[in-house]
């Protein structure tokens, strides 16, 4: 049974220890117990379940008029984290690529890292049947699980190097920051008992775990973190060279360590900054800059950092929202933009111009189309008005600012839609823990949900892309769709 942690602990983003289990296995222990599994939706006096079949059979039957491409994966154990990789081979209607995503188990077996080869179909490829016939509670052919990773305790959140994708990191319950180069891991079983992998470098600087927040810098290799301790920490990996020139040296191991630091490298922080007065949700690199970052956290603050002057916050906003923030993005195309997410289920755009040193400043637009707790947000790689934002409503929304306040002149705009939101994935049935827009693949994302609580157990993956109707310039759909229908009449006449 799921429990609830107690109010004064800062709440996690995922399923409580110990009450994580396999879709299989709920429904082995349901069955011996003469009981209905709970994965079985719909059932007499669930109003949630009927309410989310209901939604989720309505979305079915537009995906072949809304999707370009659509994959859907069964997970058998929930993922908290899910990311594009390096890709690896294209093709006249594939890319090859990989796919990083974790296994969040009951101890019955390892945790682990997975890391997939993805075939990742070509926009205009895939055919209006194929894309409506998927199983749901099947495992997706697009998906091939390529190494296992055996992580030491669960994989909150998974981060890849720009500069080397093949080098990622990843967050524990622990004070590290797991470093590994997945190339040279050696592929493991995951049997009870068997030993964790080790990580090919340690980041030790936290002095209580570190769960969340996690960012790789685009313009150096560094790794930012947040934690419990209330800091925001910073490293640069380049300095894994040097501490292995160095015979001997080492950390420190924290009392509340789950790394064997004597079996690892070890490095030390470049920098340690306080202005948190709780966790440290999320934490994001200004885009062309290492020493230049922001982070939110469960005060309710965003704070801007700059590593150049001190340690000290440079801007300060105290009620960024009015709950706990969870997630936060810099645009790289704008890096005045900056997006934070909450428990308030509201998504906020500040432009750090208006931004004063006493952390006064209301937000550009706040963005309120979710239902429950926004988990994550993510600027767009493709435009850079458009970003994403998924919830514990089990919603994806995709949206453009610049669409705010612009007057609809079509007719067709659902009276009530949020102003600027101009897509939503419905594909998910629980939360959506994750997700990743494709840098190499314009407008196609990798989403995962925690299924656990609707479901039972498990969670989904889905790699999707909208069709181009919706995101081309106007004028240029239309006339598409009117060379479309001329040649509609023109066959019907020949017929």
């Amino acid at each position: 049974m799921e429990t609830t942690p107690p109010p004064t602990e800062p709440r996690k983003r995922g399923r409580p220890k110990g009450s994580t289990k396999a879709k299989a296995e709920k429904e082995k222990d349901a069955a011996s117990a003469g009981t209905t599994p709970s994965r079985m939706r719909g059932s007499p006096g669930d109003k949630r379940n009927t309410a989310v079949d209901e939604g989720y059979a309505h979305w079915k039957q537009l995906v072949p008029v809304l999707y370009d491409w659509l994959a859907s994966h069964n997970l058998v154990w929930p993922s908290l984290s899910c990311r594009w990789g390096p890709v690896l081979e294209r093709g006249t209607y594939k890319t090859k690529q990989r796919l990083y995503l974790s296994e969040q188990t009951d101890h019955t077996q390892p945790n682990t890292l997975i890391i997939a080869n993805c075939e990742v179909v070509r926009p205009r490829v895939a055919a209006e049947s194929h894309i409506a016939n998927f199983n749901e509670d099947a495992r997706s052919p697009y998906v091939k699980k390529y190494k296992t990773i055996l992580h030491p305790g669960e994989v909150n959140r998974i981060r890849e190097l720009p500069q080397n994708k093949n080098i990622i990191a990843t967050h524990t319950d622990c004070p590290e920051v797991l470093i590994w180069d997945v190339e040279a891991q050696p592929n493991r079983h995951a049997v009870l008992g068997a030993a964790d992998s080790r990580p090919d470098l340690v980041l030790s600087g936290h002095q209580d775990n570190a769960e969340f927040a996690l960012a790789m810098c685009p313009a150096e290799p560094f790794v930012l973190s947040g934690g419990k301790d209330k800091s925001v920490v910073l490293w640069s990996i380049q300095d894994h060279v040097s501490t292995l020139a160095s015979d001997g040296t080492q950390s420190a191991e924290s009392a509340s360590s789950i790394v064997k630091a004597a079996d690892n490298s070890t490095v030390g922080p470049r920098g340690i900054f306080q202005g948190h007065t709780d966790t440290v949700e999320d934490v994001q690199f200004c885009p062309s800059s290492s020493q230049q970052f922001c982070s939110v956290g469960d005060d309710s603050c965003l704070i801007l950092w700059d590593a150049r002057i001190g340690s000290d916050p440079v801007v300060k906003v105290e009620k960024a929202h009015n709950a706990d923030l969870h997630c936060v993005d810099w645009n790289s195309h704008d890096e005045n933009y900056i997006l934070t997410g909450s428990a308030d289920n509201t998504v906020c755009m500040f432009d750090r111009r208006n931004i004063t040193a006493n952390g006064i400043g209301s937000p550009v637009h706040k963005f309120a189309g979710h239902k429950a707790a926004v988990l994550c947000v993510q600027w767009s790689p493709d435009k850079c008005s458009v970003f994403g934002s998924s919830a514990e409503d089990g919603l994806l929304n995709i949206w453009d600012y610049e669409k705010v306040g612009q007057k609809e002149d079509t007719g067709l705009k659902t009276p009530g839609t949020p102003a600027g939101l101009f897509f939503q994935h419905a594909g998910h049935r629980d939360k959506v823990v994750d997700f990743h827009w494709n840098a190499h693949d314009p407008w196609t994302i990798v989403s995962v949900s925690d299924d656990g609580e609707f479901s039972g157990g498990g969670g989904t993956l889905q790699m999707w892309r909208m069709t181009d109707l919706l995101y081309r310039p106007k004028d240029e759909v239309l006339t598409e769709l009117q060379k479309f229908k001329d040649h509609v009449i023109e066959c019907s006449k020949n017929s």
